[in-house]
C-alpha cells in the first residue's frame, strides 16, 4: 500500500511494475540485468481517488498519462532495481499528492484610476515632445 495523504492510499493491486533493461550506468551489467522499472497506475479506474483529483492528476501527468487512463512512470536512475522501484513509487506519490492540492482561485485585479491617469499624462507629454521635433518653418 502506498500512503499518499491521511485519507488517500493506493492499494498494491492498482499498481503494476514491469522491469526492463536500463540504458543508464552499469557497464556490462546493463546488458544482463533488468534494473529499470516501468510503474503503471490505473488512475482512471482507481476507486481511492476522487474525481477532482483525477482531473488534476491528468493535467499534471501530461505525457505520462496514457490513452486508457493510466499514469506511466519510468525510472532508471540507479543500478539497483530495488532503489529504482522505490524512486518510482515516491514519484507517483508526489505526483498524486500535488494533484490533491486545490489550486488557489485567482482574483483578477484592476489597474488603479490614478495609475491610468499618470500613464495617459506621460503619453501626452511624450507626444508633445515628439511633435516639437521636425523641420522648423519660416527660416530660410
Amino acid at each position: 500500500m502506498i500512503r499518499i495523504t491521511e485519507d488517500i492510499a493506493i492499494e498494491d493491486w492498482e499498481v503494476t511494475e514491469h522491469f526492463v533493461r536500463s540504458s543508464g550506468p552499469g557497464g556490462q551489467n546493463v546488458n544482463k540485468v533488468a534494473t529499470a522499472v516501468e510503474l503503471r497506475f490505473e488512475a482512471d479506474r482507481s476507486p481511492h481517488l476522487p474525481d477532482p483529483v483525477k482531473r488534476r492528476l491528468r493535467r499534471l501527468a501530461g505525457r505520462r498519462w496514457t490513452a486508457d487512463g493510466a499514469v506511466l512512470i519510468r525510472v532508471e536512475d540507479t543500478r539497483s532495481q530495488a532503489r529504482n522501484r522505490e524512486i518510482a513509487r515516491d514519484r507517483l506519490a508526489a505526483l498524486i499528492r500535488k494533484a490533491t492540492e486545490t489550486p488557489k482561485r485567482r482574483v483578477p485585479t484592476r489597474v488603479p484610476h490614478g495609475q491610468k491617469r499618470k500613464r495617459l499624462a506621460a503619453k501626452k507629454k511624450r507626444g508633445q515632445t515628439k511633435a516639437l521635433r521636425g523641420p522648423v518653418e519660416g527660416e530660410d
